[in-house]
């Protein structure tokens, strides 16, 4: 039996037994998009977050039905919509491949992961609603060293990201170049 201890817009904190957690509301899910070039360039996204107090480096990231009269919204729109207003970026090939609590311990909350490729920038990206978010595009080779410089320079990377190489470095098959291992 469990008792609601407080509810906000898209939160509810609830106890089972001797347990304490979250649960999302006013939303179906979470979506993440692991947006990946064509040229071996992984697109993310990088905000404040006040929860930490700090930057953090992320997948392009969004709630699910959480807009007015599109409570039923496909995952798949979710993820596109996300993936546009936050980078600007659309695509033509999205791919769920995995859905992860976010937070087991702590949250109902469950990540669903889309893979996007064949990607279009449309528009300037950012955000809305003043998310002010900056987009980056580091190369996966490499991937390393760029999150460490971000690191070093006080920002924490989500976990997601490390989920999305994992998925970026295996399911992503590039065209081969006709001229590859030619001299």
């Amino acid at each position: 039996m469990s008792t609601v201890l407080g509810q906000g817009k898209f939160l509810r904190l609830v106890r089972d037994g001797r347990w304490e957690f979250v649960e999302r509301v006013n939303a179906r899910g979470v979506v993440a998009i692991v947006a990946v070039t064509t040229d071996r360039r992984i697109i993310l996204t990088d905000q404040y977050r006040p929860a930490v107090g700090r930057r953090v480096i992320d997948l392009p990231a969004g709630l699910a039905g959480d807009v007015k009269g599109q409570e039923d919204e496909a995952f798949a729109a979710s993820a596109l919509r996300e993936l546009i207003e936050e980078t600007g970026y659309t695509s033509n090939q999205l791919e769920h491949v995995a859905d992860c609590p976010s937070s087991p311990g702590m949250t109902s909350e469950v990540v669903s992961l889309f893979v996007a490729r064949d990607l279009l920038k449309k528009e300037a990206g950012g955000g809305v609603d003043g998310e002010q978010i900056d987009v980056h595009l580091p190369r996966i080779r490499g991937i390393d060293r760029w999150l460490a410089s971000q690191v070093s320079a006080g920002k924490l990377v989500d976990g997601k990201v490390y989920s999305g190489l994992y998925f970026a470095k295996r399911r992503v098959a590039l065209p081969k170049s006709s001229n590859r291992g030619k001299k």
